[in-house]
């Protein structure tokens, strides 16, 4: 009976110091405070460098912007081509953009760079929506979801929408 009474005192004591760890780890979560500002701009930043590394076609630079999961998923949707695209997992999105460069190899002219865009910051991720006039293409309207990874956003999702030259359209 008093081993019985030691083991319930003892698994009670280690049932509520495991307690107080979640709670404190807990509160240190939702204490953070989050710069909106300062991740916004870090976004922006990571945003507008994959851009350019793509449009320069600069692989090395481009895949340093992308998480590299099986999960990460790609998608074009172009309205004046009629084409859809879809890639699913770094190996294949990876092998979509190296084989693109491989076909284009000259680099394309940059968009204006973003300097507006919506975020959502959900801890260490963000979605975050634009519209965005590409030279070549028209408008398009691109959604992202970015991860923080090692203190640094990065590109989990993509889906880009192709809407060309339209003449009468309201943002």
């Amino acid at each position: 009976m008093k081993k019985l009474m030691v083991f319930t005192f003892t698994a009670l004591l280690f049932a509520m110091s495991c307690e107080e760890v979640k709670k404190s780890g807990t509160e240190e979560i939702v204490n953070q405070k989050i710069d909106v500002k300062q991740e916004k701009e870090a976004i922006l930043e990571t945003l507008n460098n994959e851009t350019k590394a793509a449009f320069r076609r600069d692989y090395e630079a481009w895949k340093e912007k992308w998480v590299h999961d099986p999960n990460i998923t790609k998608t074009y949707i172009d309205f004046p081509e009629n084409t859809f695209s879809e890639s699913v997992g770094w190996n294949e999105i990876s092998q979509f953009v190296k084989t693109f460069i491989e076909e284009h190899p000259e680099p394309e002219p940059l968009p204006k760079l973003l300097d507006k865009i919506n975020v959502r910051l959900y801890g260490n991720g963000a979605w975050v929506t634009y519209i965005q006039q590409d030279s070549l293409r028209g408008r398009k309207r691109e959604t992202r979801l970015m991860e923080k990874v090692n203190g640094e956003w990065k590109i989990a999702g993509m889906q880009t929408t192709i809407y060309g030259f339209e003449t009468n359209e309201t943002e």
